[in-house]
Parts: C-alpha cells; sequence; structure tokens
C-alpha cells in the first residue's frame, strides 16, 4: 500500500461515511424529522434574495401560520402538527428556474427519528456533527446536550467530549456505541425559550481497520530550524538586551533565533502507528546518515501515547551541544516496522546575521547621534575652529576667490570722546588679535585709506574686495552723533548702506555686528541693520572685558574672539594670495 492511498485510507476512517435520507437536488425530496413544539430552521442551498418559498402537495400554495421566511431561512417557530408536508423552494432570477423540494415528517417525543445513518468501523476515532450549523449561527446564548437513544449522554463517564459547535468526539468505538443519537440545542430568541434537535442514526461494524497500521510521519516533514552563533554576535545581542531590561528601555531589535551554535538543542518526532502499541516497531535518528551513538552531544528516546483511540510513536533528539557539523546536514528521524519505514526528515541551518547586524549598526549611530546632538551644538563653535586647524595642514592649496581683504572694518571716526573706545577697539585691538594672531586680512578706514582719493570709489571697490563687513556699534555713538551729519558720518552711512545692500541681495560680503559698551538702540538705526540683527544675532564686547588680572574679563574675552574667528572667513585672504 503506498503512502497516498495510506493517508486516503486513514482520512476516510476519521471522516465517517454518511448514508442520508436525503439530498437530491433534482426533483426528488429531501426528508427531515423534526418533533412537534421544536424550533426548526430549514435552509435552501442556493437561497437569496432571488429565493421564495411556497407550501407544496395542495392548492393553496401560502406557508401555514407559525411558519415564516427569514434571510432565505424558512422558520419554524416552533414545529406544529398543521406543519407537516411539503415546501418548495424556488429561484426564478436566472436564466434557468431552480427549485428544491422538502418534505418535513413530524415525530412524537423529545427525540425525532433519525434523518441519516452514519457508520464507523469497530476501534476507530470518531465523532457525530450536530447537523444544526443554521442554528449555531444565531448570535445567542445555547446550552448543547447529546441523548442516545434519548438517554443523557454523560460525557465524563463515557469518555466522550463535546466541542464549542456541538461535535462529539468518542474513541475508540465500541458495538455498545451503536444506537440513535440526537443533538438538542436550548436557545432563547425573543425572550421565549426554544428547543432544536436533530438525531442521527449510528453503527458501529465489527470490521478491523487495517489501514491504521500504515506507518505515518506528522513531523518533522522537511524542517528548518534557524540557529544562532553563540561565540559572535550572539553575546553582544544578549549583553545588550540585558542592558535595556535592567534600564527599561524597549531595543529597536530582536534577538529572534530558536536555536544557538554552541547550545543545547533538543528535536521532536512524531509519527501515527496504529491502535496498539507493536514492541516490533522502532524508532530511531541519524545526522547526515551517521548514527547518533557515534557523537557524544547526542542523544536519544522514543515511547508510546495513546491519544483518543490512537497511538503515537514520540521520538526526542537531545543535543547537549550543537556543533558546526550538524549544520546544513540532514537529520532524521527513522521510524519502522516489519512490513515499511518512513523518514522524517530536519535541517539546522545558521541565521543569517546581515539584517541583525544592519539593525546593531543602525541602533548604535542612533544612539551616537542622540547622545552627541547636544554637545555638538554646545561646542559647535570650538568644533568648527578646530577642523578649520585641521584642514590647514592637510590641504596647503586653496583656490582663490579674488577677494583682497578677509573683512571691512566699518566704525565711527573718533571726532568726540564718545566714540574713542570704538576707535581703539577697531585701531588697536582687533587688528592686534585678527590679523597679528591669526593671519587675516582687514581694510580699516582711517588706517588704510589713500589721500586724495575718491572716497565713495574707493569705499565701493574696497567693499567689493572684502569677504566680511564688520560694523562696529555702541550704545554712545549711535545716541549722541547720528545728529551731527559730519563728513565721517556719512561715510559711515553710505559703507553701511552699501555693503548692508550687497549682504541682503547677494550675501557677500557677509555682516558680523559687534556691540560695545552695553546695549544699541536700533531703533535709531536703518531698517537693513535691525533686519540683520533679528536674523543672526550681533557679538558683544564690553569695557568691562579690558580690565587686567580679571578670569572673567579673560573667559568673556576668550569667547567673544571664538565667535569673531567662527564668524571669519576659513582661510585668510594671505593664504589666497600665496598659491601659484
Amino acid at each position: 500500500m503506498t503512502a497516498a492511498a495510506g493517508r486516503l485510507c486513514l482520512l476516510a476512517a476519521l471522516l465517517p461515511l454518511a448514508v442520508p435520507l436525503e439530498h437530491d437536488h433534482r426533483e426528488e425530496t429531501d426528508t427531515y424529522h423534526v418533533s412537534v413544539g421544536h424550533l426548526f430552521l430549514l435552509s435552501c442551498s442556493f437561497a437569496d434574495s432571488g429565493a421564495t418559498w411556497e407550501r407544496g402537495g395542495s392548492s393553496n400554495t401560502s406557508l401555514p401560520a407559525g411558519v415564516e421566511v427569514r434571510d432565505g431561512l424558512l422558520w419554524f417557530l416552533p414545529v406544529e402538527e398543521s406543519h407537516e408536508g411539503e415546501y418548495t423552494c424556488k429561484r426564478s432570477n436566472r436564466p434557468q428556474s431552480t427549485k428544491r423540494k422538502f418534505r418535513l415528517s413530524l415525530s412524537r417525543g423529545e427525540c425525532p427519528d433519525p434523518s441519516e445513518v452514519l457508520s464507523l468501523p469497530m476501534g476507530s476515532s470518531g465523532g457525530l456533527p450536530c447537523k444544526q450549523t443554521e442554528i449555531f449561527r444565531l448570535n445567542t446564548t445555547r446550552n448543547v446536550r447529546w441523548m442516545k437513544d434519548c438517554h443523557q449522554v454523560q460525557p465524563e463517564e463515557d469518555q466522550i467530549i463535546v466541542s464549542e459547535d456541538g461535535f462529539m468526539r468518542f474513541s475508540p468505538a465500541s458495538l455498545k456505541d451503536s444506537g440513535k443519537y440526537t443533538c438538542l440545542i436550548d436557545i432563547s430568541l425573543n425572550g421565549k425559550k426554544y428547543t432544536a434537535a436533530r438525531s442521527i442514526q449510528l453503527t458501529v461494524k465489527n470490521e478491523p481497520p487495517d489501514f491504521f497500521q500504515e506507518l505515518h510521519i506528522l513531523k518533522p516533514q522537511e524542517a528548518v530550524i534557524l540557529v544562532q552563533n553563540e561565540n559572535t554576535l550572539y553575546h553582544i545581542m544578549s549583553r545588550l538586551i540585558t542592558f535595556f531590561a535592567k534600564n527599561n528601555i524597549n531595543p529597536i531589535f530582536v534577538l529572534n533565533s530558536h536555536q544557538r551554535t554552541g547550545m543545547s538543542a533538543e528535536l521532536q518526532c512524531v509519527a501515527i502507528v496504529g491502535l496498539s502499541e507493536d514492541p516490533e516497531i522502532l524508532m530511531f535518528w541519524t545526522v547526515n546518515t551517521t548514527l547518533t551513538e557515534d557523537y557524544e552531544e547526542l542523544s536519544e528516546s522514543w515511547k508510546f501515547i495513546i491519544n483518543r483511540g490512537v497511538v503515537y510513536g514520540h521520538s526526542t533528539l537531545s543535543i547537549s551541544k550543537v556543533l558546526p557539523e550538524f549544520l546544513n546536514v540532514p537529520i532524521q528521524c527513522h521510524i519502522g516496522s516489519p512490513v515499511e519505514e518512513r523518514t522524517g526528515r530536519a535541517w539546522l541551518v545558521e541565521a543569517d546575521h546581515s539584517a541583525l547586524y544592519g539593525y546593531v549598526a543602525i541602533f548604535i549611530t542612533a544612539s551616537l547621534v542622540i547622545l552627541l546632538l547636544p554637545a555638538v551644538f554646545f561646542f559647535k563653535v570650538d568644533l568648527v575652529l578646530g577642523y578649520r586647524t585641521l584642514t590647514a595642514h592637510f590641504y596647503k592649496k586653496v583656490i582663490s576667490d579674488g577677494k583682497l581683504y578677509d573683512a571691512y572694518v566699518s566704525f565711527l571716526q573718533p571726532k568726540s570722546p564718545s566714540v574713542a573706545e570704538e576707535a581703539e577697539f577697531a585701531l588697536q585691538i582687533l587688528p592686534e588679535e585678527l590679523e597679528r594672531q591669526q593671519g587675516y586680512s582687514l581694510y580699516i578706514r582711517g588706517r588704510d585709506d589713500c589721500p586724495g582719493e575718491a572716497i565713495h570709489d574707493a569705499i565701493t571697490a574696497t567693499l567689493r574686495q572684502s569677504r566680511r563687513l564688520i560694523i562696529i556699534l555702541s550704545s554712545e555713538g549711535t545716541s549722541h552723533d547720528l545728529s551731527c551729519q559730519c563728513e565721517n558720518q556719512k561715510q559711515l552711512l553710505y559703507e553701511q548702506t552699501l555693503g548692508l545692500h550687497d549682504a541682503l541681495m547677494m550675501n557677500d560680503p557677509k555682516v558680523i555686528l559687534v556691540e560695545m559698551d552695553g546695549p544699541v538702540d536700533y531703533r535709531l538705526l536703518p531698517e537693513s541693520l535691525q533686519y540683520i540683527k533679528r536674523q543672526q544675532g550681533a557679538l558683544k564686547w564690553r569695557k568691562v572685558f579690558m580690565r587686567k588680572n580679571s578670569l572673567s574679563s579673560w573667559l568673556s574675552n576668550r569667547h567673544f574672539w571664538k565667535n569673531l574667528r567662527y564668524h571669519m572667513p576659513s582661510v585668510p585672504a594671505r593664504r589666497h594670495r600665496t598659491v601659484v
């Protein structure tokens, strides 16, 4: 007997043969036996919106009282003696008219006559369906009871199991199980209690189920089991997960392994062997055609298990340590009898770590970004200045942008003591730091302009040759000296107007605002300066910063110069001019 034929026989035994007294969709009549006083629902298999029901067997085709159609079903609420007879279901909305005939036969007593006959071979495991699908589809509370020959069945005493859908299973079947079985369902509809019942005649035949002797392996059947490498990635991942668990952190990756190389593992084998424990049946394992006895890491055991009359063989292969030679080779479970042998196969395959590596890399990168973002923001100026210093050593040649000066310094000329601080800062302090210490080239009006040249033309040409425009502002110079339209202020106004126009329209030169000696009232200044202030702010220089032997003064000066260098060009103009 082949394996396919054996499986067909097995299914034939587990699904009992039904010998219905009705079921012919032609002109023959299907007969249903029901009891008076019971709820009954009659279903037409093709019932839909185009189906109609009528009374048959007489000239009056209207449905009797107590019978109504709901959702294509014929409801008897409940069955009365006048309801006995024929009923026809028609469907006329198709090209060819279709109809089915049913006959309702009344029975006396709680258990109606059987509507069909089922047979089971003795010793097999089987069951009986409740045969009331329409009732179970109702969304209502119900109680299912089974009776044999109209006597209550006790599941505990008779070793039977009743499922939620009313299916009653018992094993193994014996001759005494033959009889009339009735499934009763107690339900409540619209506040009224009803009982529905269907009966089945069961016959247990004294025939030996020889087909159960065929061996059938349930598992494994070409099973693939993923394993992780304990010596590499798993240690790292396990420690990370332990750390996250202790700190109540949910990691963005998950360990998804069934077994691990270097760790223990266990494989299961289950097979159907028949209805009895045959001492001649044997189960054993091989690894790539090698018996497990050749490996000290392998041990196996097996036993019989009886479940609902069927005998199963259950074998366990225990692996104390998953070795590399156990990977990617067939691990087979063998079960044999004097007649035949069956084999189930499993594979241990090392998991692909590429996706896991990607998750780890993403997680580490995301963690570093989250940790470093505040530091980068706080130390942004220092990082940029450090980067400029490093690149200055590695990249000697710089492409020239055609500019002669790194910054054009604009300030009010010292015609009064109120702006002397601005002049001292512009003519002495600023050049000392930026030119002598940092190597920048500055154009300072009043120091670098030539006598007798056209002032406006010189300012225009020099601003176009400068990469930055440093505008020095003070509270005193803004509040007192703007009322005096002297020549210096006209030049200051012109250079600032021209420089701000180019800065706003072409972003060249970029503007650096420096405030001296307290806050500056920008309401007295042009709107373009107010806009620059709102967009990028201003650097602050106060008199207290120039006091010597003061730690706060030194720190404040240091902070001011770092921010000024940050806003200056990364490469001084002198380096541009030295490139050949």
